[in-house]
């Protein structure tokens, strides 16, 4: 992209409107998904979820049960005392990974 002339110098400008509005995520729930694969981390080792057997139907099933303990109202995993649907957004993000990645 070549150099653009500004009718206003003094006036910057930037070409994001495009870009990925990353300051749009709720950052408290997300810090929530990262407590959950941290637990995980330690739990089993780092990717660990990357080489899982039959992840996808593991990953579906677990997201499901995170869902239905959600809907019938906990708040709060008993294992990690996360909130389950940070568990089921980490199952999804898993199950995403497998779909682009596993073809």
């Amino acid at each position: 992209m070549g150099k653009r002339k500004l009718k206003d110098p003094t006036k910057g400008i930037k070409f994001d409107n495009s870009k990925s509005r990353w300051e749009l995520l709720p950052y408290r729930e997300v810090e929530e998904v990262v407590k959950v694969l941290t637990y995980g981390s330690k739990k089993y080792t780092d990717n660990n979820w990357k080489f899982v057997k039959k992840g996808k139907g593991r990953y579906f099933s677990a997201a499901l049960r995170h869902l239905v303990a959600w809907k019938l109202g906990r708040k709060v995993d008993e294992e990690t005392k996360l909130h389950p649907l940070a568990h089921a957004i980490c199952c999804l993000l898993f199950l995403i990974w497998i779909d682009k990645e596993k073809k």
